[in-house]
C-alpha cells in the first residue's frame, strides 16, 4: 500500500456536459456555485478534450487509458473483459474501489430491449470491489440499478430522480468509509459517480426546470439564426441547464458528506464529462463531431482545499480521456502502470509528484460512426494543439482547420485555404505521427 497522505479519489461525471456550460467558465445561463468553488480551490483544465465525443469509446478509454481503436471503437461495443482498468491498479495498491451509475461498456444493443434491464455479470464490471450500476438509461425518472452476485445479487428501481438517487448511494458509501476510519479500519478508496444527466431527454426536477425559460437564454454566437435550429436549441438547453444545476447541487452534497465523514482533507475530487453537446452551434446537435461544443469537456481537480490552496489555477495542458486514469493514480501517489497510454498530470497539482512532460497536442478520433441522426456519419481523425490549433481529416480529405486563439467559435475554416498551407502541413504531420504512435490505421489525404 502507498504511504502517501493523498489517499482517496472520487470521480464525478455526467454525460453530454460541454465545457462551456459552467458559470465559472463564462456561461451566463447557468449557475454552478459548487463546481465553481471546486475549480477556484483547485484546477480548471480549460483545454480538456474527450478524445472521441461518444459515450462508450470515451468510457473505455477513461477506465483503461487506451485509445478507442485499442479498446472500445464505437457505440454499443463491449470493453474486452480482460482489459485492465484503473480499478485493478488501485486494488493492487490496497485501495477499496466502488462504482455507482452508468456503465455503457457491456456491448448491449438497444434494439434487443431496454438496456436498463440488462444485467452485467460481475466479471465484466471492470474490477471494482463495489459496483451498483446500469448499462444505459435514457429515462432519468425511471432508473434501474443492479449489482452483487449469486444470492446477493439485486436489481431495483431508484425511488426518485437519477442524479439525486445515485448521489445518495455514493454518500452512503462515504459515510461507511468514514465510520471505518473512526473504528480504526481505515482503507484508502477510489469511488466513481457516473450519472446520465445532462444527456437527453433534457428533464430535471421541477424546481430546476422552472429556473430556465427558452426565450430568455443567451445563445452562443455560432448558433445560426435559423428558426428550427434556434427553437430546438433553446428548448433543449433550458432542460440541460436545469440538469446541470441539479448535478452541481449534488456535487455540493458530496462535499458536505466528505466533511461530515472526516474525509474532506484526504480526498481528491475530479469532475468531468464524457463529451459535450452541440446544442445548435454550427447548426448541429448532440455529439460525435469535433467542434468545440462537442469535443471540449469540463475537467476540474479539487478537494484537499486547505492543503493545496496555492496549487490552483487554469492549466493549459491538453488533457485527454487517456490521461484521466494515470492522473488520478498519480494524485494518490501511484505511478501509472506500463499498460496505460496517457500522461500523468498530477505533478501540476501536487508539489511532490514529478512534473509531467507536457504533450504538444491531444489526439482525437471518431473510429466507428454511429449512423444515428444528428451524428457525423463518417470516420475522422484530428489533433488539438497546446498552442491553440485544431486540424481534422476525413478519410482522404482535409476537413477542418481552426486557429482557436483568434476564432474560438470556429467560424473560419482554414483547411482549404492555401494561405495557411504552413500550419496545415505542420498539423498534418503531427496527426500522422499520432496515428503511427498509437498504432491506429487511417487513410490521411495527400496534401498539395
Amino acid at each position: 500500500m502507498s504511504s502517501t497522505p493523498y489517499r482517496n479519489a472520487i470521480w464525478v461525471f455526467g454525460d453530454q456536459h460541454r465545457a462551456q456550460a459552467l458559470s465559472g467558465n463564462g456561461d451566463p445561463n447557468v449557475n454552478t456555485p459548487h463546481l465553481d468553488r471546486l475549480a477556484a480551490e483547485g484546477q480548471n483544465f480549460e483545454r480538456a478534450v474527450c478524445g472521441f465525443p461518444l459515450c462508450c469509446p470515451f468510457r473505455g478509454s477513461l477506465l483503461s487509458s487506451r485509445y478507442p481503436h485499442e479498446c472500445v471503437p464505437g457505440h454499443e461495443y463491449q470493453m474486452p473483459p480482460e482489459t485492465p482498468t484503473i480499478a485493478h491498479a488501485f486494488r493492487e495498491h490496497g485501495f477499496h474501489t466502488a462504482y455507482f451509475g452508468k456503465w455503457h461498456l457491456d456491448g448491449f444493443h438497444e434494439r434487443e430491449g431496454r438496456a436498463a434491464m440488462h444485467i452485467i455479470p460481475p466479471e465484466r464490471r471492470g474490477g471494482f470491489g463495489t459496483w451498483v450500476g446500469y448499462e444505459n438509461n435514457n429515462s432519468q425518472w425511471d432508473c434501474w440499478v443492479h449489482g452483487g452476485e449469486g444470492d446477493g445479487a439485486f436489481h431495483y428501481r431508484l425511488p426518485g430522480y437519477e442524479t439525486d438517487c445515485l448521489t445518495d448511494l455514493l454518500i452512503d458509501y462515504l459515510r461507511e468509509r468514514g465510520e471505518r476510519r473512526r473504528q480504526g479500519k481505515d482503507q484508502p478508496f477510489f469511488a466513481v459517480l457516473s450519472v446520465q444527466p445532462p444527456h437527453d431527454p433534457y428533464v430535471a426536477p421541477a424546481d430546476y426546470m422552472a429556473r430556465h425559460q427558452p426565450a430568455q437564454l443567451q445563445m452562443r454566437p455560432n448558433v445560426p439564426a435559423i428558426p428550427r435550429v434556434q427553437d430546438r436549441a433553446r428548448r433543449e438547453l433550458a432542460g440541460a441547464y436545469a440538469m446541470i444545476e441539479n448535478l452541481d447541487w449534488n456535487v455540493g452534497r458530496v462535499r458536505a458528506a466528505l466533511e461530515e465523514a472526516g474525509l474532506a482533507e484526504d480526498t481528491h475530487i475530479l469532475f468531468f464529462s464524457d463529451h459535450g453537446d452541440m446544442h445548435g452551434s454550427q447548426g448541429q446537435f448532440r455529439k460525435t463531431s469535433p467542434w468545440e461544443e462537442s469535443l471540449r469537456i469540463p475537467f476540474l481537480i479539487g478537494g484537499l482545499a486547505s492543503r493545496y490552496a496555492g496549487r490552483c489555477g487554469r492549466p493549459q495542458a491538453p488533457i485527454n480521456h487517456v490521461d484521466i486514469a494515470p492522473t488520478t493514480l498519480g494524485l494518490c501517489g501511484i505511478d501509472k502502470p506500463e499498460w496505460m497510454r496517457g500522461t500523468d498530470y498530477s505533478g501540476l497539482r501536487l508539489p511532490d509528484r514529478p512534473r509531467p512532460d507536457l504533450p504538444d497536442s491531444a489526439y482525437i478520433q471518431a473510429v466507428v460512426p454511429t449512423g444515428h441522426g444528428e451524428s457525423v456519419d463518417r470516420p475522422w481523425r484530428g489533433v488539438v494543439t497546446a498552442d491553440g490549433w485544431k486540424y481534422v481529416c476525413l478519410e482522404h480529405q482535409p476537413w477542418l482547420l481552426f486557429n482557436l486563439n483568434e476564432d474560438p467559435y470556429e467560424q473560419a475554416n482554414l483547411a482549404h485555404n492555401t494561405a495557411f498551407a504552413g500550419p496545415r502541413k505542420r498539423l498534418h504531420e503531427r496527426l500522422a505521427r499520432w496515428i503511427a504512435e498509437t498504432g491506429d490505421s487511417f487513410a490521411l489525404p495527400e496534401l498539395p
